[in-house]
Parts: C-alpha cells; sequence; structure tokens
C-alpha cells in the first residue's frame, strides 16, 4: 500500500436542530461512526458567533447529548410545543455563511446527485440548497432592504453547474492530486510541526487502545490534505469567517463550471473519460459586461478544461493507470470592453487603459507559468481581416505585448503565439478547418505532453511509433508530467474556441489511449463510437459554459465546423443566437449583480451605496483605482521570485518550501477510516442494489454508439456510417413496423457525403446530410401508414424480408439468377480438380515465412510458453485461499490482528 493517502472528509451528513438560542450542527461521516458538534449562538443579531469543541463523539454521546439538550431546553408541562430541541434540517455539507444588512445565514446542501467517479473518489452536484437565517426573531432588527438582496443572491442557482468532493480537491488537477502523493516522504517523515506534534498527542490520549499489550506496531500512513487553488473556489469567501474556528473537515470547496463522464468499452474492458470545467471566481461575470483582465492578471471567462482517462478495471490511485490533459481559455489579456448601450449585436470594442509595457498580460503570464510551466502557447482565433477593424484591434495589442514579454524570458521558455483567422477559413472553398486545427493540435501535443502515473510498455518499446518518440513534456520515474499549457481564445470564448479546444482534447486523446495501451497508434479518426462520445462530451461542456456566460447554447459546433451539421441546424442557430441577443441586453445586469454578491466583491454595508445604485462595478472588479498600489511590479523581471529556476515544470508542483506550507500532513493508521478509500466507496455497512449503482447509470459506448446489428465489429475505434451507430438517425417510433419502413426508407436515400468530399467545399451540404438528432433526411420519400388489408399483408410479407435481409445482407427467399448458378459451377469444378493435383515436391516453410521473436521470454510461440515465476508470498496466499474454501481456518498473522484491532476500535469504541 502507498505510504500517503488524501485525507477523507470526517464530515458527509449533517443534521441542523434548534432550540431558541441555539443551532446545533451535527455531522457525521459516511458511516457514522464518528460524530462532531458545532454550536450556532442565535442571540447575536449581527455577529456570527460559532463554537467548535473539536471532539469527536461517538454514535452513543450523540445520542446522550441531544437527549440532555432537548430536556434541558424543554418549556413547563402544559404550554405548547413542550419540545426544547427540534430537527431543522437534514444536509450533506456547508456552502457558507452570508450577512446582508440584517444578521447571518447558513447555506446548506439538501440534496445532491453523483457525478463522476475518480479513482474511488467522488464527484457530486449540488441539487438543492435551503437558506437559513440564524438569529432568533426575537432579537431580529428588520432592515427594508434586506428581502431584495436575499433575492439577488439567490439568483445565483446553485442546482446548476456547481460541484463538490469529500475526499478529491477539485480546484487542482490530477497531475497535482498525484504528484503530490507521489513525492518523496523523506521531507516530512519528522513530525517538526507543533500542530502535528499537538494533533499526535490529542488522538493517543481520545484513543484507548486493547490490543496495546500485545506488543502490535502500529503501520503509519500520511494522510495529505492541501489547501485549495482558491482562484477557482466559488465559496472561498463565504467561508472566510468561519476557516480559522471550526475544524478542517466541516470547510467543504465548491466548484463551478462543467462535469461530465462517460465509459468507453474496449471489448469489454471499460475505461472512463472525464470531462472538467473549473471557472474562475476572478474577475467573473456575463458576456458584454466582464472583457479583457483585470488590474491583478485575471481575465474574464477563465476556464480551464482537464480530460481525464483512466482504466476504470483497476480502482486505486497507487495501482491504478491515470491520465490528464489540461488546456485553458480565457478573455484577451487586455484592459479592453465593450460598449453595450448602442443595442448593437455586436458593440465596438475599445481599449481602456493604455499599457506599452504589457503589465496586465505579465501577472496573467505569470500566474500560468506558475501554475502550469513552460511552454505556455496563444492559440488566437480571432479575425485579422475585416472591412471595419473590430476584432483586429485586440491581435495589434496581444502580439506586441507577447513580444515584449518574450524578450526578458529564456529562449527555452518563451511564450508561443499562434494567430489563425478561423472565421475566415471556415467561408473559404479550398481550406479545411478541422484539418488545421488537427495539425495545430498535433504539434500543441508534442510540445506540451501530457500526465500519465505508469511508465511506457514494452509494446511501444518493439513496436515503436514515430509521433511517440518526438512528444514533449517531462518524463519521471513513474510516468510523464505535462510541462505549459495550451491557451484558446477568440472574442467571447465559446463557439470557436470551444471547437479548437476539442480538436485539441481528441488528438491528446489519441495519445492518452495510446499511452494506456488500449490503441496501436496514437491517432483517432471521426465517426467512430469513441469520437462521437467524446464530441458529444465536448458539446455538453460547451453548451454549459456558454449559458453561464454568454445566455445561450453554441451556436456553431463540430458539425457546423465539418460541413455535416442537417438543414434544421440552422434555424436552431439562429433561435441561439436571438436567445444570446436577448439574454446579454435584458438579464446580464441582474446576473452580474448576483455573482459580484455571491462572490462577495460587493459587500452590503450601511455606510456604502446599495449594489443596484451602483453606475458600474468597474471599481469592485479593478482594485488600484481605489488605492495607490505600495509596490510596483519590475517591468524587465515580470515573472514572480523562483520560477524560472524550475522550468519547464510548473512551480506550484515542485516540492520546494513554498509549496510544502500549502500541504498539511497527518499521521495516521494504516486502517484508519479517514483515508480507507475502498470502504469510501464501496460501502459495506450498507444494502446498496447494483442497478442503483453509477457505474451502470452512465453514459456507456457499447449502449449508446455501438450497432446493435449481428456481425458488425464492437470496437469503438472502427469508422461507422451516420445510420450504423446505436443512436438511431430516424428518432423513436413506438411501432415497430414504421421502425422498419422508415430503416428500409432510409436505406434508399443516396448515402452522405465522405469527410474528404464535405470538408474541401464551404457550402451548406446540409440536404445531404442526416440528422443526428432525429430528423428524417430530405430526399427521403415521405412515410404513409397502409390501413386497408390486402396492402397491410404486403408490409408484413416486406417486414419479414427485411428481419432476414439485416442480420445476412442479402435476401434469402429470392431464387439465385442463373448466371450465378454458372460461375458457381465453374468454381466447385476448379476446386475439385484442384485437390486431384499430386503434391510430390517437400515445401520448406522456413524459405516462406521468417519468424522473429519478438518477446522477452526464450520460449513464447503459438506451441508453447514458458511457465511465469511466481513468488513463495503468491504461493502462500493462493493456498491460503484454497484451504479457507475447504472449511479450514489459517492460523492469524500480525497483518490479521492489525485489521481486526482497527476494526474493534472504529465500530465499538
Amino acid at each position: 500500500m502507498s505510504q500517503s493517502a488524501a485525507i477523507i472528509s470526517g464530515i458527509q451528513r449533517m443534521v441542523l436542530y434548534e432550540t431558541r438560542a441555539r443551532y446545533f450542527l451535527v455531522g457525521t461521516n459516511q458511516s457514522e461512526t464518528k460524530h462532531r458538534v458545532l454550536k450556532i449562538d442565535r442571540t447575536e443579531p449581527k455577529d456570527l458567533v460559532i463554537i467548535d469543541d473539536k471532539h469527536v463523539y461517538s454514535q452513543q454521546e450523540v445520542r446522550e447529548l441531544l437527549g440532555r439538550l432537548d430536556l434541558g431546553n424543554r418549556t413547563k408541562i402544559g404550554q405548547k410545543g413542550s419540545s426544547g430541541l427540534s430537527r431543522a434540517v437534514s444536509a450533506f455539507g456547508i456552502v457558507g455563511f452570508v450577512r446582508f444588512l440584517e444578521g447571518y445565514y447558513i447555506v446548506l446542501i439538501t440534496k445532491r446527485r453523483k457525478m463522476a467517479d475518480i479513482g474511488g473518489h467522488s464527484i457530486y452536484k449540488i441539487e438543492d440548497t435551503s437558506m437559513i437565517y440564524i438569529p432568533n426573531d426575537s432579537v431580529r432588527v428588520t432592515h427594508p432592504d434586506e428581502a431584495r438582496y436575499v433575492r439577488i443572491f439567490q439568483n445565483v442557482d446553485l442546482s446548476s453547474n456547481f460541484y463538490f468532493s469529500y475526499s478529491y480537491d477539485l480546484s487542482h488537477s490530477l497531475q497535482y492530486n498525484l504528484t503530490l502523493l507521489q513525492r518523496p516522504y523523506e521531507l516530512w517523515s519528522s513530525p517538526t510541526s507543533p500542530a502535528e506534534e499537538e494533533v499526535n498527542t490529542q488522538s493517543k490520549q481520545d484513543s484507548f487502545d486493547i490490543f496495546e499489550d500485545e506488543g502490535l506496531p502500529t503501520q503509519v500512513v500520511y494522510g495529505l490534505q492541501s489547501e485549495p487553488y482558491y482562484k477557482y473556489v466559488w465559496n472561498g469567501k463565504l467561508l472566510e469567517r468561519v476557516k480559522d474556528v471550526v475544524h478542517h473537515d466541516w470547510l467543504m470547496y465548491i466548484i463551478h463550471g462543467f462535469c461530465g463522464q462517460s465509459k468507453l468499452l474496449i471489448y469489454g474492458r471499460p475505461v472512463h473519460i472525464t470531462l472538467f470545467a473549473r471557472r474562475s471566481s476572478k474577475f467573473a461575470g456575463t458576456r458584454f459586461l466582464k472583457r479583457g483582465a483585470n488590474c491583478e492578471g485575471d481575465v474574464a471567462n477563465e476556464v480551464e478544461t482537464e480530460q481525464i482517462v483512466h482504466d476504470a478495471s483497476v480502482m486505486s490511485f497507487a495501482a491504478g493507470s491515470y491520465s490528464s490533459y489540461v488546456q485553458v481559455r480565457g478573455s484577451v489579456p487586455l484592459y479592453w470592453s465593450q460598449d453595450i448601450s448602442t443595442m448593437m449585436p455586436k458593440p465596438p470594442i475599445r481599449l481602456d487603459q493604455a499599457d506599452p509595457y504589457a503589465h496586465v498580460a505579465a501577472l496573467h503570464f505569470d500566474q500560468m507559468l506558475q501554475r502550469f510551466g513552460s511552454p505556455i502557447i496563444i492559440l488566437n482565433l480571432v479575425k485579422k481581416r475585416e472591412k471595419r477593424k473590430h476584432e483586429k484591434i485586440l491581435s495589434e495589442e496581444l502580439y506586441p505585448a507577447v513580444i515584449n514579454l518574450n524578450q526578458f524570458l529564456p529562449p527555452d521558455n518563451c511564450i508561443d503565439y499562434i494567430a489563425w483567422d478561423m472565421a475566415r477559413y471556415t467561408k473559404s472553398k479550398l481550406c479545411n478547418v478541422l484539418d488545421r486545427l488537427s495539425m495545430i493540435a498535433e504539434n500543441v501535443v508534442k510540445r506540451t505532453g501530457f500526465f500519465i502515473n505508469r511508465s511506457d510498455f514494452y509494446c511501444h518499446t518493439i513496436r515503436p511509433d514515430d509521433r511517440w518518440g518526438d512528444l514533449g513534456g517531462h518524463i519521471t520515474a513513474s510516468g510523464r508530467v505535462q510541462t505549459g499549457v495550451l491557451r484558446t481564445n477568440c472574442v467571447d470564448c465559446l463557439d470557436r474556441t470551444n471547437t479548437a479546444q476539442f480538436m485539441v482534447g481528441k488528438c491528446a486523446l489519441a495519445y492518452q489511449l495510446y499511452a494506456l495501451g488500449m490503441i496501436d497508434k496514437p491517432k483517432l479518426q471521426f465517426d467512430t463510437d469513441c469520437v462521437r462520445l467524446f464530441e458529444e462530451l465536448y458539446e455538453d461542456h460547451g453548451d454549459t459554459l456558454s449559458l453561464q456566460y454568454g445566455g445561450s447554447q453554441l451556436v456553431h459546433r463540430v458539425k457546423t465546423y465539418r460541413k455535416i451539421a442537417p438543414w434544421t441546424q440552422h434555424s436552431k442557430d439562429i433561435m441561439q443566437t436571438l436567445s444570446r441577443y436577448y439574454s446579454n441586453a435584458f438579464s446580464d445586469a441582474d446576473r452580474q449583480d448576483a455573482i459580484n454578491l455571491f462572490l462577495q466583491v460587493y459587500q452590503p454595508s450601511e455606510s456604502k451605496p446599495h449594489l443596484w445604485e451602483l453606475p458600474t462595478d468597474f471599481y469592485l472588479h479593478q482594485k488600484n483605482s481605489m488605492t495607490l498600489p505600495q509596490d510596483r511590479r519590475s517591468y524587465t523581471l515580470w515573472w514572480s521570485p523562483g520560477i524560472l529556476s524550475y522550468l519547464p515544470l510548473a512551480y506550484d508542483e515542485v516540492p520546494c518550501e513554498d509549496s510544502m506550507k500549502k500541504v498539511k500532513v497527518k499521521r495516521v493508521n494504516r486502517f484508519e477510516e479517514s483515508i480507507d478509500i475502498y470502504t469510501e466507496f464501496f460501502k459495506p455497512y450498507e444494502l446498496t442494489a447494483f442497478d442503483d449503482t453509477f457505474c451502470i447509470a452512465m453514459t456507456n459506448s457499447a449502449r449508446e454508439f455501438m450497432p446493435k446489428t449481428i456481425g458488425v465489429d464492437p470496437s469503438p475505434f472502427t469508422v461507422r456510417k451516420p445510420e450504423e451507430t446505436g443512436k438511431s438517425v430516424l428518432g423513436n417510433k413506438s411501432s415497430k413496423e414504421e421502425t422498419l419502413l422508415q430503416r428500409k426508407t432510409a436505406a434508399s436515400a443516396p448515402p452522405p457525403p465522405s469527410e474528404e468530399a464535405i470538408s474541401s467545399t464551404s457550402e451548406d451540404d446540409s440536404e445531404e446530410d442526416r440528422d443526428d438528432d432525429g430528423s428524417v433526411s430530405q430526399r427521403s420519400t415521405p412515410i404513409k401508414l397502409l390501413t386497408e388489408s390486402g396492402e397491410s399483408n404486403r408490409i408484413q410479407e416486406e417486414i419479414q424480408q427485411q428481419l432476414v435481409k439485416e442480420p445476412y445482407g442479402l435476401n434469402l427467399s429470392e431464387f439465385p439468377a442463373e448466371k450465378d448458378l454458372h460461375i458457381y459451377e465453374r468454381f466447385a469444378r476448379l476446386g475439385e480438380s484442384q485437390h486431384r493435383v499430386e503434391r510430390t515436391e517437400h515445401i520448406n516453410l522456413a524459405n516462406i515465412i521468417c519468424l522473429e521473436p519478438v518477446s522477452c521470454f526464450p520460449e513464447d510461440s503459438i506451441y508453447g510458453v514458458s511457465p511465469p515465476q511466481v513468488d513463495r508470498e503468491s504461493r502462500e496466499e493462493f493456498e491460503s485461499h484454497v484451504v479457507t474454501g475447504q472449511g479450514q481456518v489459517r492460523v492469524l498473522c500480525r497483518d490479521d490482528m492489525l485489521m481486526y484491532r482497527e476494526y474493534v476500535k472504529n465500530r465499538y469504541m
């Protein structure tokens, strides 16, 4: 077992009890063996008083405590409401505490839904919340504007794309979380921290070990708890008031963005593909109200997208194979905005401040170098040629800024700048947009590499691929690490950016599957089950981010740029454009106020004007406009100290002194519940139904995309026509006969054009394409249901012929033609004469087939295989299983005693 593990939160369920003077929040772990109690005072009208005794209660102790509280708070006998302690609400976590003009509110998560699973760590989506006012009505000081602030705060829909986990840090990437577990343990083997010594002393005093006299040593594991990356945490300000008061288990950080997971079945072998999107909480807002960057280098609509691929047949981080790739989108890092007072679909772009030394861009890229390392690759997709300057203004400012910053960086770590007018290429008849993007993606992935926690397979050595040898990144003893990141932007960072990120992600996915040993070449083709599943994930990801920032779903999708979008898609695009325009013109201001209030960018006060009275929120996000900066950053040495010495590795991921301060280390027992991810995931103490498990309900490539016909290659990497996919092209019909008739009619329509033919033209080919969402092709004849008796008999005959034709490919009821019979007779006679030939000469197979061994085993062929070497420990384990199966119990060893000791301590003491 690994010597380090992530600590699981000890509070996953909680119940809020109330009396007239107090709120008691009782939290427990998943197995309900350990409890904590939080006391919240209700007699303070405007202050938050929370008491956490930091004591761990057993189930019996909690029941006795609640009984005493109920008895001590009861009113006189005979009065109404004799109960002194009432149960208010059950919850799964605390979002935070917030105050407007009266007292404090507590926001609790009351419903959750599992969205993904990574190495046994469950990722949940918030489904519903409850906002409870803390002070009692007897001490409440009312304010006329309090209700309006509550409505604005609740405009941030917490049930829409907010995610959390009890054991996995969602604010960090998989690469950071796993490299943290793989750091050398000598760095923290000595307990030098006073806080750690205090925890160890307290745990020894609180626990009583009945096996202490046995002389069995305790196996120590380092439990790790890292500080979240607050840029992607959305309730950091809401928990700031209680962060230093309560135990860490009460704190639960949530992210905003997107989370989706699908299962790719490769001949029955499960591979989970997970897509995360973390939206930045800095300079957050809506489309036209948040553009460019603020004075601290945070840009608008900054989203970190991470795709995780792992072999789901092995669950744990220590033994499993996990791979990830990260890319970023964000607004152009300049001081710019758009005037929305003109009521135009595309308001003019204006530069708000002159920045000749690229100060704000330096702050932004400094953050990226610290988090991702080098190289930073910019893919700028804005237009280059316009009749009137609009998007071109941004390119003319961004490129000189990058040139200015690069002159001070070492040549190996310079920022790469790629400018490509994607809109112009889309309109051209001679250019293929996705081919060009795939070339860019190949170069980007080769430069940055990707993360994987295992070393290369032996098959990569004996059958090397040219592209695999040129792959960049940093190679470690345990695998590969991604160094650097691709930063993609257009003007809105929505439609064009999502397609570009999909192509880069598709290229990275091919390398990830190749590194996991799933495919023989790092290349994936369109129209395969694998790419269709990945494209569906990315479209959901793009729609979600577009709704959050732009107010509507994507207008241009991958099918639009492939020129295979159906004709109905154009009307959908028009509706999405109108929806986006309406949202930007009428509802974005209210959404921006809600985001500012939720993130505590604006904090209400009696001495300040109200939020709705502010003419602009510019001064809330640009802090240097209110106070003069005390220290000015250097224009030449624009990066933070220490970053360059570790490049191309990210400064946040190297085990230096600064990064080690952000990690809390706790010495725990090997069988401690706080690090037992097996019990956390499988829940052996609960009765669960197999059909209700998350892995059964998630999107499955074999169920959703693979054809249901017999004799088709089940590989998810086989190219299929649109009508061959598992998802019906013609939609779902209730009648089986009608479905078969529609299949026959659709089969008579001309086949769709090939990808090369489609990509060579920019005209609208939607009439020749099929709609994957369920609309019938325009060239197929309309179907009418026949009701007369004679015609219905003919329909049944056609259906029977169709049922025969579907699996075999021909109609067996028809007699072969005379010409075909003559050909068959000639073939049969030719075969008879062939068998009469006597072979007298000896054939030497060695001259025909030359086989070279490619295995490291001395004897390895189809006739014989050398038996594997089995060590003594494995043989003893196998023998003990056989003996146990025969009803005989082996003698308990030291490990068994250790496990039994921890079981007794956790369950009964």
